[in-house]
């Protein structure tokens, strides 16, 4: 593969396992026989040295003759989660030993356990020593599992993996197919044969099966739910859906020098055959009945600032919407002025107007702001998590759609609750629960009044003035209800998309804990808003704004809960959460504004400490932070 060129032709070593790679898709919805054809992505940016070394290696799986022992080699943990997809990972194994050829510590101390794996004899885990390097995990099993299953537990191990909590769910299994869009995770399965039945419970909730085919099961109520499947979603009464697993294509690791008006830019082509050529040189390709993003496209992509898509093709309309999806899912901006209509059909509105627009923004905070909107139209529109329990809202009507979120506002000073409150019932996350602690001060009667007709549920808690900030944030967390809890505070800006922001980081990052940097900060007395440095944003860190900080309730009284101490309370629990070995995850900074007023501030370093520090500052407060980051 040449340097300016991404995609494989299906014959290089990240191609495992190609015999079948389709297996079962190969018929479009309709059932007439589908034709495939080619992608590829031109302009490339050259490879990082980590993506050179991961490239050399690529995926190899090695099965030994008469056993059932098997050897993965990857080289990266973006091709580790590839394999998920490819039929290989359903090979029966007694015996597995996974090689990372370059694995990095998520943070420093790492020590991630092996994840549930039935009929476990014992298992060996060797990381390199300063948390750079060769990692080599192995397992025995007194029983053959899927290596697939033997894949999820090992991921746990070498990085975060806590899918979202929520209070219920169906079971998701394919029968005889592995779509690309089927998680890694103990509610998602896939089962060979005639499906296993149950005499007490139902075997299976949701079976997908390849298109065409029939299923099979030894009693009636083996599934509630029977859908035939393409490689990128269910065949549904009223046409295809696109579903992507957004635990694979995701923003993590994208560079804010993405933004740059002189970032790479990338254009898509489509071809229809393997040997298509453009000026005389052949280039690497992917066939569109694939998986889509691999793990060599999404690091280069990482680089990339816009990505063109002048021409869309017609056909195979569930292929070509799921590419686009998948590509916005990672940030890089991408244009297809002319999507025609069978594609721009199967993609949210929301997301297929940002993807039929121009690429006109010049300002990195605008180009930046649009990368936000357009991943998030598409995590929250097409991502497994998120889209799946829509689809079964007809057969299961009281399911949740999305995990519920108790916002938890915690004040002394009543003069700030109305925008408080204002910014908190204007977030558009449907499932949010308020928590308001009074803390040592009456509610007066207009907010009252304010939270009796925001159409949200909540909870009013009052806790005794001498009461320390802790007491007061473990008493309202006391009396949350949401699976999920986050931290406002009542003397900074928050966007209207805040909480679904985190909901989504908390889903792809699979961290215990997730927030923003406190990047954008509004110096009230100079009327400034400045932009600081505060850690890489799409990455596993070690801090986060307190403002901003959401967590699985369980998770978070698992830790311990909240400190009883009147101040530093944030800090005092993301030390927590790394002490019980939790990760911290940092996503975009778009959304927040920490604010910064003359008096009132326990810590209070000086506006000097502040400026100092600045590499980026407007007057006032620019759009693209709070207002027009929302759709």
């Amino acid at each position: 593969m040449r340097t300016g060129e991404v995609g494989h032709s299906g014959t290089g070593r990240d191609a495992v396992d190609p015999a079948g790679a389709g297996a079962g898709l190969r018929a479009a919805p309709d059932g007439r026989p589908a034709r495939p054809g080619y992608w590829r992505l031109v302009g490339a940016p050259p490879p990082t040295r980590a993506e050179r070394l991961g490239r050399l290696v690529g995926l190899r799986v090695l099965r030994i003759p008469g056993t059932r022992r098997i050897l993965v080699v990857a080289g990266s943990m973006d091709r580790l989660r590839d394999l998920s997809t490819l039929p290989v990972s359903l090979a029966p194994t007694s015996s597995a030993s996974i090689v990372l050829a370059y694995w990095r510590a998520p943070r420093l101390g790492w020590s991630g356990g092996i994840g549930p794996l039935a009929h476990l004899r014992g298992h060996r885990v060797a990381l390199p020593g300063r948390g750079r390097g060769v990692a080599t995990v192995t397992v025995r099993l007194s029983r053959p599992a899927q290596l697939r299953d033997v894949l999820a537990a090992v991921l746990r191990v070498l990085g975060p993996s806590r899918p979202l909590p929520v209070p219920a769910g169906p079971n998701l299994t394919g029968q005889d197919i592995l779509p690309a869009y089927l998680p890694t995770q103990p509610a998602a399965s896939v089962a060979r044969g005639v499906l296993r039945d149950s005499p007490e419970i139902r075997a299976h909730d949701v079976v997908l099966r390849a298109v065409g085919t029939s299923g099979s099961a030894s009693g009636a109520a083996a599934y509630a739910v029977g859908w035939e499947t393409g490689r990128h979603g269910p065949c549904l009464a009223d046409g295809p859906a696109v579903l992507v697993d957004a635990c694979r294509i995701n923003p993590r690791g994208r560079r804010a020098g993405c933004y740059r008006p002189d970032a790479p830019r990338v254009r898509l082509e489509f071809g229809p055959a393997p040997g298509w050529r453009r000026g005389g040189a052949r280039t690497g390709q992917q066939p569109l009945d694939g998986p889509g993003v691999t793990a060599g496209v999404l690091a280069m992509l990482r680089q990339v600032g816009v990505v063109d898509c002048p021409d869309v093709p017609d056909t195979g309309p569930v292929e070509v919407a799921a590419l686009l999806v998948q590509l916005a899912m990672t940030g890089a901006l991408v244009s297809a002025p002319s999507l025609p209509d069978r594609v721009a059909d199967l993609i949210v509105p929301e997301l297929r107007t940002l993807l039929a627009s121009a690429v006109t923004e010049t300002e990195p905070l605008a180009r930046e702001a649009r990368s936000v909107r357009q991943r998030r139209a598409a995590l929250r529109g097409h991502a497994t998590a998120f889209a799946l329990p829509g689809l079964t809202s007809g057969v299961f009507p009281q399911l949740p759609v999305f995990p519920s979120v108790s916002v938890l506002l915690t004040t002394r000073r009543p003069e700030r609750l109305p925008a408080a409150l204002r910014m908190i019932t204007e977030q558009t996350y449907p499932e949010l629960e308020i928590v308001l602690c009074l803390h040592g001060v009456e509610l007066p009667e207009p907010v009252r009044a304010t939270l009796a007709r925001c159409g949200r549920p909540y909870e009013i808690v009052q806790v005794p003035g001498a009461a320390s900030f802790g007491e007061a944030l473990g008493a309202a967390t006391g009396r949350a209800r949401g699976s999920l809890v986050t931290k406002f505070d009542d003397d900074d800006s928050y966007a209207t998309e805040h909480v679904w922001d985190l909901v989504l980081a908390r889903h792809y990052s699979g961290a215990t804990l997730v927030g923003k940097g406190s990047e954008f900060v509004y110096l009230e007395t100079l009327g400034i808003t400045i932009r600081r440095p505060s850690g890489a944003a799409e990455t596993d860190g070690e801090v986060v704004a307190g403002g901003t900080m959401l967590i699985a309730k369980g998770d978070l009284e698992s830790a311990g809960g909240w400190r009883p101490v009147p101040r530093s309370v944030d800090f005092g629990l993301l030390d927590r959460v790394r002490r019980d070995g939790g990760m911290i995850y940092r996503t975009h900074p778009l959304g927040y504004v920490y604010h910064r007023r003359a008096a009132g501030h326990t810590w209070d370093p000086g506006q000097p400490y502040f400026l100092d520090s600045a590499y980026a500052r407007w007057t006032g407060l620019p759009a693209e932070i709070l207002g027009d980051i929302a759709p």
